[in-house]
């Protein structure tokens, strides 16, 4: 495929600005809409009369499509060109959130979730090969960190805007968000980005798409069953991910025959690209599992409502807004390899006070943790990506994408499910109250009723109860939350690892090594 020429000027100018406009819409879109829908899970349970398992299906429905979705987005970027599958992945998420807004019952909603993640899959790798090709090589860093505001504030605006939505309209307008900003995406689109010119691509690997794409989403649905059943000995946990685990070894040990393969593993022989993903792979699993547990003890063991918690973890956001621009720019001067040993420091340091917690933590401690690890999220994640691409040709842009961000989703469900799994664990072995039974029969513990007591404190007016119960649950709960974000830390010392084989010396670009010099000089064509 003929890609646009690139200017190679230290300075973003307005064309390449625009371009990232494009690019950071539809990320908000995709990826708000993950947290925005978590939070509106009890809401769908008593609009449907359905189980927490079953309205749960509609982010699991969503992550799977994505999985799916993701390792086409490479070579059909370089079939049909970035621009006109940009669009069309705008068109499939926006008419997929229309028509979660008409859902009746909790199994139209699922389906519906799945034809948004169908679009939703494919926004991030284009948006970043888009953004990427028209970077050049001396300014990826700073493009980058552009995309990666969307990215870290997702889940801190996503919280925020769902319960505000939820409180002064209903659970419709989540979905219904999204349409202004798609239309305005799509015309936007249309306006700012270069013109394809796509040229006869490779054949599709068809058997590796039969082996990788179903792989992925029998072994994430395996992952995400983890945290409902709390054991991997359940056959629907283990059945599901031994399966997909091999489909999808049988897919990387296949992968090396094809020329033109599904995904092509061949790119991990560049050492920057294979450092930065596995430092990323472990980053994430700690940070999109931490991410989660964050507002649930804000939520239940603070007894705060939705739209409090959101507002309470907004310290984070307004820390990386503050390091991101700037390690964007210094990822473009300096190597990643400097810089983001000091940011994860940052989050580390950050990372500590939440292993202390308990039911009366400071909030003015919480919150200036949570700003002092937003500060070194918004110097690691994306210096990070940037390491992980900018050494490729342009002709790999769209498949180390691909790479990149196959590498994340996993690492985000596996953290998430880990860490829901230690609490679950941690929580379940809270002393039983005596002669006390929930509905179905099970025994109320003591964290189960303080738990409940935070969340809705009439319970304790309609049924008395020793305060010194509730005081000793919430005592045993916090202390559940503080053993899983002692994992969680453990993890954000683990990155260390890879971070420390991260380049430590400038090396050149080759992002355009492939095209004359006299085309890298001109500028970016806007269409």
């Amino acid at each position: 495929m003929t890609h646009q020429p690139v200017a190679t000027s230290d300075k973003l100018d307005a064309a390449v600005l625009k371009v990232a406009g494009v690019v950071v819409l539809g990320a908000i879109m995709s990826i708000l809409d993950v947290t925005v829908v978590s939070v509106a899970l009890p809401t769908f349970q008593s609009e449907f009369d359905a189980s927490y398992a079953r309205v749960a299906w509609t982010m699991t429905g969503y992550t799977l499509a994505l999985a799916t979705v993701i390792p086409l987005s490479g070579w059909a970027a370089d079939r049909f060109g970035t621009k006109r599958l940009y669009m069309v992945a705008l068109a499939l998420f926006t008419i997929g959130s229309a028509l979660c807004a008409t859902a009746d019952t909790i199994g139209q909603l699922i389906g519906y979730r799945v034809l948004q993640g169908l679009g939703g899959g494919m926004l991030m790798p284009l948006g970043m090969t888009i953004m990427t090709r028209a970077a050049g090589p001396n300014r990826i860093g700073r493009l980058m960190a552009v995309l990666g505001i969307p990215m870290l504030l997702g889940p801190i605006g996503g919280p925020i805007l769902g319960g505000w939505l939820i409180d002064v309209a209903s659970w419709h307008w989540i979905f219904l968000i999204n349409l202004p900003i798609g239309a305005v995406a799509l015309v936007y689109a249309q306006l700012a980005l270069p013109k394809d010119n796509p040229q006869p691509s490779e054949s599709f690997d068809f058997l590796g798409m039969l082996m990788l794409s179903p792989g992925l989403a029998l072994f994430l649905y395996g992952v995400s069953t983890l945290p409902e059943t709390g054991t991997f000995a359940d056959p629907e946990v283990w059945v599901p991910v031994l399966i997909g685990a091999a489909l999808v070894v049988g897919f990387v040990l296949y992968s090396f025959k094809p020329r033109h393969p599904l995904l092509d593993l061949r790119l991990f022989t560049n050492r920057n690209l294979t450092v930065a993903t596995v430092a990323l792979f472990v980053f994430i699993i700690a940070f999109m599992g931490a991410g989660m547990l964050f507002p649930s003890y804000f939520l239940q063991i603070r007894g705060e409502s939705t739209l409090a918690a959101g507002l309470l973890i907004a310290p984070q956001g307004i820390g990386a807004m503050l390091t991101m621009p700037v390690a964007g720019m210094l990822a473009d001067r300096v190597p990643v390899g400097r810089t983001v040993p000091f940011a994860l420091a940052l989050i580390a340091l950050g990372f500590f006070t939440f292993t202390q917690i308990d039911p009366h933590t400071s909030y003015w401690l919480l919150c200036g943790s949570l700003f002092v690890m937003g500060l070194g999220m918004g110097g690691t994640m994306m210096p990070i990506m940037t390491s992980a691409l900018k050494t490729l040709h342009a002709d790999q842009v769209a498949r180390g994408s691909t790479l990149v961000n196959i590498i994340q989703q996993i690492g985000g469900s596996v953290g998430a499910a880990v860490m829901s799994v230690i609490l679950t664990n941690e929580l379940n072995d809270a002393r039983p109250i005596p002669g006390v039974t929930d509905p179905h029969g099970n025994p109320v513990t003591e964290a189960g009723l303080a738990i409940a007591a935070a969340q809705q404190p009439q319970l304790t007016q309609q049924f008395p109860v020793d305060q010194s119960l509730i005081e000793r649950g919430l005592d045993f709960a916090a202390s559940s939350f503080a053993t899983t974000f002692w994992v969680g830390f453990a993890l954000v010392l683990a990155t260390f690892i890879p971070i420390a084989f991260l380049p430590r010396r400038r090396e050149p670009s080759r992002l355009h090594g492939d095209q004359p010099a006299e085309q890298m000089k001109a500028p970016l064509g806007i269409h």
